[in-house]
C-alpha cells in the first residue's frame, strides 16, 4: 500500500473531528478518579509465555530525519499523521494477519492524557490507519495516565518512571497493542499489564520504529535465569516490592539491561538516582 492509498485511508479523519473531539469532556470525567488513583498504585504486569515480536514498520533514523519529526515530537497532530502516511510500511503490517490468524481484535494505542483533552499521536495514527487497513475496531478509551519523560532517557530511568494505564477492558477481548517507538519495551508491558490484568488477551504489537533488538519483548529463560543467578533473590524481592513484579515480567532488553549492571546494590543506586532526577523540578 502505497503513501497515498495509505492517505485516503484517513479521508475525513482529522483531530477535530476524531474521537476525542465528540466526547473528550465524557473520557475526561471518566479518567481523571482514575487517574488519582494510578498515581499510587504500580502498574501490573504478566509474564510473556510465547508472545510474539514487535512489527516495527520503518527505521529509526528514517523517523528521526523526517522534517516532521521535530514537530510531531512538540504536539503537532498534522505532523503526526505526516510521519505515519511517509513510513507506513503496508507489506511488514500485512505479517499482522499472519499472527492474529481468525481472531477480530481491537487496537489500543500508547496515548497520553492531558489537561486539555487526549493528544493525537503517532500511536493513534497509527491505530487509525491499520483499523482501516484490517476492517478491525479501535479501542480509544484506554490511555496512559502519566508522564515518564522516556524520550532520550537512559535505561534505569526508563526501568524508574513506568508507564501507567486507565480505561475499561473487554473482559475475553483480543487486543493488539500500537505504539510510535519501542526503546526497552516497558511501556508496552504495562499496557498489556493493564490489559490482561482486567481479562483481555494481548496478541500482538505493532510500532512505526523501535531498536530491532527491543522487537523481542518476552524474556527468554536463558536471560531470566542470568538475571536471577547474577543479581540474586534478594533483589527480585526487592524489585517485587517496588514495581509489583518479577524478573519474569521484565522485558527481554530490561533483563539484559540489568544484568549487565555490576551487582544487586549498583541496580538499587541507579534506580534511586533515577527515581530522584524525575522528581526534581
Amino acid at each position: 500500500m502505497t503513501s497515498f492509498a495509505v492517505e485516503q485511508l484517513l479521508t475525513g479523519f482529522t483531530v477535530e473531528k476524531g474521537f476525542f473531539a465528540a466526547y473528550g469532556a465524557e473520557v475526561r470525567t471518566y479518567l481523571q478518579p482514575q487517574m488519582r488513583r494510578a498515581s499510587t498504585m504500580m502498574p501490573p504486569r504478566v509474564s510473556w509465555d510465547r508472545f510474539p515480536d514487535v512489527l516495527m514498520l520503518a527505521g529509526e533514523t528514517a523517523l528521526k530525519r523526517h522534517p516532521a519529526y521535530s514537530a510531531e515530537k512538540a504536539g503537532d497532530a498534522a505532523a503526526a499523521q505526516e510521519l505515519v502516511l511517509a513510513l507506513y510500511d503496508a507489506d511488514k503490517a500485512g505479517r499482522l494477519a499472519t499472527i492474529i490468524g481468525d481472531r477480530k481484535p481491537m487496537f489500543v494505542s500508547v496515548h497520553a492524557y492531558e489537561r486539555d483533552g487526549v493528544n493525537a499521536t503517532i500511536p493513534e495514527v497509527l491505530a487509525d490507519v491499520l483499523a482501516s487497513r484490517f476492517g478491525w475496531p479501535v479501542d480509544a478509551a484506554v490511555v496512559q495516565t502519566n508522564i515518564v519523560s522516556h524520550t532520550g532517557a537512559n535505561g534505569f530511568a526508563r526501568l524508574a518512571r513506568q508507564a501507567a494505564f486507565s480505561g475499561p477492558i473487554g473482559a475475553g477481548g483480543d487486543y493488539v497493542m500500537v505504539d510510535d517507538f519501542v526503546g526497552m519495551g516497558g511501556t508496552l508491558a504495562n499496557l498489556r499489564g493493564h490489559i490482561e490484568a482486567a481479562g483481555g488477551k494481548v496478541v500482538a504489537a505493532i510500532a512505526l520504529t523501535g531498536k530491532p533488538y527491543s522487537a523481542r519483548l518476552a524474556l527468554t529463560r536463558e536471560r531470566l535465569d542470568e538475571l536471577r543467578n547474577k543479581l540474586g533473590d534478594a533483589l527480585e524481592n526487592w524489585w517485587r516490592e517496588r514495581f509489583g513484579h518479577a524478573f519474569d515480567a521484565l522485558t527481554e532488553s530490561e533483563a539484559r539491561y540489568l544484568a549487565r549492571t555490576a551487582d544487586a546494590d549498583a541496580v538499587r543506586n541507579r534506580i534511586a538516582a533515577a527515581e530522584q532526577a524525575g522528581n526534581s523540578p
